[in-house]
Parts: C-alpha cells; sequence; structure tokens
C-alpha cells in the first residue's frame, strides 16, 4: 500500500512568529517540517525559487517521502492556508502526483476539530525513515522571465496575478522588502488569492471557484499562468484551478519580486 507522509508547510514573517517552533509546540502527528526556507535556490537573488531536482529529491526524502508516498501538507496560517499550495505545486513541478493540501489547514481544521473529534497533537518530533525520491522537473508547470516578456506581446496564454487589488493596480504602497513599487505585468487579470477560500479558511466550492474565474473572464480550457509577489500566492490559482479539473497551470516563478528588478519600465503597468 501506498504510505501516507505530512509535511508542515508553514512560513511566516520572522517578526511576526517562527514556524519551526510552532511545528516543535504542537502539530499533528507523525508529520514533519517542511522548510521552504531551505528548500529553494538558495543561490538566487529571488525568494522561495524552486530547487534544483537533486537539492528537492535530496530534502523530501530526508522527510521520508519517496514516490509511492501519499503526501499531505498543511500549514498554520491565519487564513486557514497560505503556504501549503506552493509546498502542494512543488511537488507536482517535480513529477509528483500524490500530493493534497489539508482543507481549512492547522488553524480552522487542524487543532480544533482534530482535538474535539479526539486525535492527539503531538510535540514529539519524529525522525521518519529516509527514502528515495527521484525528481523530474516538469517545464510545463513552470514560467520564466523570458517566456513572461514574450507573452506580453504574443499573448498564448492568460496570466492570472494573484495579490491584492492595490498591489495590482498600483495604488497601494508594497509594504514589504527589496525595494518594490506595486503594479502588474501588461495583460494580467487580478483574482486576489484570498477569493477562493470561505470565511473559516476552507475551499469555496467548485461551483464557486468556477464563478471566480468566469467573472474575470478567465477560460479554463485555455492555457493558464499564474503569477503573485514571489511565486507563493499564485500557487492557491493553480490549486484553485486544479480542483476545478485543470491540472496543467503553470507558475511563474519569479513573479513581480523579479519582474520588478528585469522588465523594461514599459513593461509594468501602474495607476
Amino acid at each position: 500500500g501506498t504510505s501516507l507522509r505530512v509535511l508542515d508547510a508553514s512560513w511566516y514573517p520572522p517578526q511576526d512568529r517562527n514556524a519551526r517552533q510552532e511545528f516543535k509546540e504542537r502539530h499533528i502527528p507523525g508529520a514533519s517540517f517542511f522548510d521552504i526556507e531551505e528548500c529553494r535556490d538558495l543561490s538566487s537573488p529571488y525568494d522561495f525559487m524552486l530547487p534544483s531536482e537533486s537539492h528537492f529529491a535530496d530534502y523530501v526524502g530526508r522527510l521520508g517521502v519517496s514516490n509511492d508516498t501519499h503526501v499531505v501538507v498543511y500549514d498554520g496560517d491565519e487564513l486557514g492556508t497560505f503556504y501549503a499550495p506552493r509546498a502542494w505545486w512543488m511537488f507536482r513541478a517535480f513529477g509528483h502526483k500524490q500530493v493534497s493540501v489539508l482543507n481549512g489547514g492547522l488553524k480552522r481544521w487542524g487543532i480544533k476539530n482534530w482535538v474535539k473529534e479526539g486525535h492527539p497533537v503531538t510535540a514529539e518530533v519524529s525522525q521518519p525513515t529516509p527514502a528515495v525520491f527521484k525528481a523530474r522537473l516538469n517545464r510545463a508547470l513552470l514560467k520564466t522571465f523570458e517566456e513572461m516578456m514574450h507573452n506580453v506581446g504574443t499573448l498564448q496564454f492568460q496570466v492570472v496575478d494573484s495579490r491584492p487589488e492595490g498591489r495590482f493596480r498600483g495604488t497601494e504602497l508594497d509594504q514589504g522588502n527589496g525595494g518594490l513599487e506595486s503594479g502588474h505585468i501588461p495583460g494580467a487579470v487580478n483574482i486576489p488569492f484570498h477569493s477562493f477560500l470561505t470565511e473559516s479558511g476552507h475551499e469555496k466550492s467548485i461551483e464557486e471557484i468556477q464563478q471566480i474565474f468566469h467573472e474575470k473572464k478567465v477560460d479554463l480550457s485555455k492555457p493558464l499562468t499564474a503569477t503573485c509577489r514571489k511565486g507563493v500566492t499564485a500557487c492557491h490559482i493553480a490549486l484553485a484551478a486544479y480542483l476545478c479539473g485543470k491540472r496543467d497551470v503553470a507558475v511563474y516563478d519569479g513573479s513581480w519580486s523579479e519582474w520588478f528588478h528585469r522588465a523594461p519600465p514599459r513593461y509594468k503597468v501602474s495607476e
């Protein structure tokens, strides 16, 4: 039978919360901590870029994940889920099909209901048996800066940006570090990622998700790439589309962080 590995993919701004410390204090029993700070391209000037195939394979292998493992990812964000879809997309980008996101995350579903239903939460950190994982990058799920530049002129694929509306339109300052100004890639459509989450932090129904795409005139039967600030919340777009049966949404890994620094001024739309 297929083994199951549960991974906590939480990440928070260091001044707000300490994800690794919180994991040590409480997590779903048997879960391992998937550290998005470690499992990335450490040589890139941009945050959270995909690691190499060998880096990913080595990292998840040490977490006890093989190519036969069913992986379930979650995080502890206030919204219900924030970083888990990024980990889900990373597994899929490296050729792993058996991966799910825990709907509602640890906050909404995990801790309260998990405990209420009589399941334990633990501070015990289990040491998984290392496994062998073979990673093969699926280029179809990833877009580069060059591909995004080319698309501005050719419009071969639709682009959806998952950042808040003010950041997308250029009317709201970017609060993060990195000296970014607000704005967006020409031709992109804005669907803030939290649009897909209910008040309780769960994914909305497939009908509601389809309606959101429809209202923004995004055609799920045609090629689609998701972007955001640093390639994290874009993965919520990929997950939402996936739930509607569209499995081939690409993510622009560099997203606005890279675009702002590399694209010519006329390719940065701002009000």
